[in-house]
């Protein structure tokens, strides 16, 4: 399963010379920049500040499951894949998730997760989505099955799906033939349209 983790640094400052009526000489600065820039600067700083107290969906926030079904010609299969904000609290996901396949006794399968475009959609661009309690974003997902003859194909049982900066997973049943154990799978969106 392929799994991808990012730092974020955090830089601090600090102003040693005495504050003048509460305020360093930075926050002085950056509060007559925002004025100066005017409402709008000053709104998408404010948007931007509450961002940055949205945590990021942990997995215990979500349920995963299967939405519509795909098919299609030269033995392509597909299925949409969504995961729901199940918390009270705000959460964010970005970029992909992470999959794998498991036998009928949970024993992880061998595996190759591609990100990207799949047989029924394209990928969109990776971006921070803001789900509150209910909503969903969702992704798509592909693979081939030939027939259960093919070589290295996988027999699966389950698909361990992993949300975007996690390091665990939640299982969905996954009854399925995966020449190779190649699965593809577009980034998180709201809706992404399908050809199918």
């Amino acid at each position: 399963m392929t799994k991808q983790y990012r730092a974020h640094p955090h830089r601090t400052a600090e102003d040693t010379r005495p504050a003048v009526y509460g305020h360093s000489r930075i926050a002085r600065a950056a509060l007559a920049a925002m004025t100066a820039a005017g409402p709008c600067a000053t709104g998408t700083a404010v948007a931007q500040a509450a961002s940055a107290t949205t945590p990021t969906c942990s997995v215990s926030a979500l349920t995963a499951s299967f939405g519509r079904g795909l098919a299609g010609g030269m033995n392509h299969q597909g299925v949409v894949l969504k995961l729901k904000n199940t918390s009270a609290r705000t959460c964010l996901l970005r970029g992909y998730p992470g999959l794998g396949l498991e036998n009928a006794a949970h024993r992880t399968l061998h595996s190759t997760t591609h990100w990207g475009d799949t047989w029924y959609a394209r990928s969109p661009a990776k971006s921070t989505l803001t789900l509150r309690q209910g909503q969903s974003a969702e992704a798509v997902i592909s693979w081939t099955h030939a027939d259960s003859g093919t070589p290295d194909a996988v027999h699966a049982a389950y698909l361990q799906v992993t949300p975007p900066a996690a390091t665990s997973h939640k299982t969905l049943e996954f009854p399925q033939w995966v020449d190779h154990g190649d699965l593809r799978v577009t980034a998180l969106a709201r809706r992404i349209p399908v050809n199918d």
